[in-house]
């Protein structure tokens, strides 16, 4: 996925209200952008961080710059929510997911399950797959990725749905896009949300898949790195 404009370069002065956040730019120049994560943003908002920033072209937008990642001094950390679905998308497209080759048909946002819309679903004839994608972006000490950084009613409903599929007899996966590269393993964070890990494993033992792929985040682009284990044993 590459950024169709140059990024504005600056750094973080604040998050807050959740969806706003205060950027410095490199001219000294301050503006605030509309930050489209929702989560707490643990080890991904700290204030004095190089951040780099889109600038909408569209005269109506109220904020004309969204925040899209931010460097901790390891590497960059893509913080835009609604990157992993384009990125997924394409990396099926492009035959960079293995594990969900196979199909020539490629639906975004379709409705299923309660009034809900799947991420992607593919398709090969009767044959489909449900795909839900999440970003993580939590990094905890021992060097595993955790999602999610804030209780998710909404994730465990996700489940559930992707339950049902495979119920009916459809494949379903769980794929986890991780915007950063300095992770070494996937796991569920048991210590944030107890309920969307309990609920994860169960999906597992109810046949729903799970993937985890990294991805290298730079100002230029965004590309699909690789796939890290997942490890769905509490730690805490």
């Amino acid at each position: 996925m590459k950024f169709e404009h140059p990024l504005r370069r600056g750094r973080l002065v604040r998050r807050y209200q959740r969806f706003l956040a205060d950027i410095e730019l490199d001219d000294g120049s301050q503006v605030t952008a509309h930050c489209t994560n929702s989560g707490r943003m643990t080890t991904c908002c700290q204030p004095g961080w190089p951040v780099c920033l889109s600038k909408s072209h569209n005269p109506k937008r109220k904020l004309m710059y969204t925040w899209e990642m931010i460097h901790n001094g390891t590497c960059w950390i893509g913080i835009n929510t609604t990157v992993p679905n384009r990125l997924a998308a394409e990396a099926v497209a492009a035959g960079q997911i293995p594990e969900l080759g196979g199909y020539p048909l490629i639906e975004r946002e379709k409705r299923y399950g309660q009034n809900s819309r799947i991420d992607l679903l593919l398709r090969d004839g009767q044959r489909r797959c449900y795909v839900e994608v999440k970003n993580v972006t939590l990094l905890e000490p021992d060097g595993s990725v955790r999602f999610p950084d804030a209780v998710t009613e909404r994730g465990r409903k996700h489940l559930h749905e992707l339950m049902d599929m495979v119920r009916q007899g459809h494949r379903a996966v769980m794929l986890y896009i991780i915007q950063r590269t300095d992770g070494t393993c996937f796991r569920p964070a048991w210590e944030v949300d107890p309920a969307y890990a309990e609920t994860l494993v169960e999906a597992v033992a109810a046949g729903v898949e799970l993937l985890a792929y990294s991805a290298a985040v730079t100002p230029e682009r965004i590309e699909l790195a690789a796939p890290i284990p997942i490890l769905l044993d509490r730690v805490i």
